[in-house]
């Protein structure tokens, strides 16, 4: 049996396909279970990320009509510990950044866009 994993979340997705390959390829996520075109689900330690698109169950309209769709400014955290060298590797293979590395006092952190505009959020904590 499966363990249970700790947190679930969600992206609505354009193409499964293309999603699939993005965080496998970059971010090293595992295939959990794939029903493409409509529906996969990849784990990343005790996170699965499910990937939808509009033909799936988990993306349909809503009863008053609205769109579920890609994008927006909700996002995952993946802790790195050099963030200008995973920034530098991700711009090399292509991935889009929404903008620059932004430091605070508990870290850096930037942001990138997956295929169709879901963001994921690269943090790397400050040292104490």
């Amino acid at each position: 049996m499966d363990a249970k994993p700790a947190v679930v979340v969600r992206y609505i997705v354009d193409d499964v396909p293309a999603a699939l390959q993005f965080y496998m390829k970059h971010f090293g996520f595992t295939l959990h279970q794939d029903t493409s075109p409509a529906f996969a689900a990849i784990d990343r330690g005790p996170m699965r990320l499910l990937l939808s698109n509009k033909t799936s169950a988990g993306a349909k309209a809503m009863p008053d009509g609205r769109a579920q769709v890609p994008g927006g400014w909700s996002r995952f955290q993946i802790h790195v510990t050099d963030l200008k060298a995973e920034v530098e590797r991700l711009k090399k293979a292509g991935c889009k950044f929404r903008n620059e590395i932004v430091e605070g006092k508990g870290g850096a952190q930037i942001l990138l866009d997956d295929p169709s505009g879901n963001i994921v959020e690269l943090f790397q904590p400050a040292a104490h």
